[in-house]
């Protein structure tokens, strides 16, 4: 298989630890769909990241479609969704906060960076920023009530995905979300950011 994409984005990051974590080879090119839109268009014209192009040729996009195709070739044992129907329910309300998370932290980034300064739409950030706190408060909140890791007793999707979250929000907008604020989080990103698949796989 073949990973398309930067790590500095948190769906590719996603995808590319939970690979590692769910025992499954690939490569990963990584383009930028900035820097390198003509040569990322020329494997997938939509041009977006994260793109996982099967060994068959098939093309994916979306990193929570790409995961889901790769617990269908992962050995069960390495499954990353837990079995039980209330603590996968649970994941996937972690999962949610989290890449909500990413997408407000994603909007912020390009509105106070990509958009002319008196285009800026002062009401809108302090909207988005209200959202981007919220996520994180009841993530928080889901943290200080997890004993061991979030979602059982090895690290899950839930994990890769609050983890690669929260330590993309502290690279690109540590003054809005402070890590003072959510201590449990920060230490919570800091253990799961020491296992191998996460070093192996460094934000920049």
């Amino acid at each position: 298989m073949r990973l398309i994409g930067m790590p500095d984005s948190p769906y590719v990051r996603r995808v590319a630890i939970s690979l590692k974590l769910l025992g499954l080879p690939f490569e990963h090119t990584q383009l930028s769909v900035f820097r390198d839109f003509e040569a990322f268009a020329a494997i997938n014209p939509v041009v977006k990241a994260p793109t996982l192009v099967t060994d068959d040729g098939v093309t994916l996009l979306d990193s929570t479609l790409i995961l889901e195709y790769a617990e269908r070739l992962a050995e069960p044992s390495r499954s990353l969704v837990p079995n039980d129907p209330r603590q996968h329910a649970r994941a996937l309300r972690l999962i949610g906060l989290a890449l909500a998370a990413c997408e407000k932290a994603v909007q912020i980034e390009y509105e106070t960076h990509l958009r002319p300064a008196d285009k800026l739409h002062r009401p809108w950030l302090e909207r988005v920023e209200r959202q981007l706190l919220a996520a994180y408060a009841a993530l928080e909140e889901d943290v200080e009530q997890a004993s061991g890791w979030l979602s059982g007793e090895r690290p899950l999707q839930s994990d890769v995905t609050v983890a690669v979250a929260w330590r993309f929000t502290q690279h690109l907008l540590p003054e809005v979300v402070r890590s003072a604020s959510f201590p449990r989080l920060a230490a919570f990103s800091a253990r799961a950011e020491s296992l191998p698949e996460f070093v192996s796989t460094p934000l920049e």
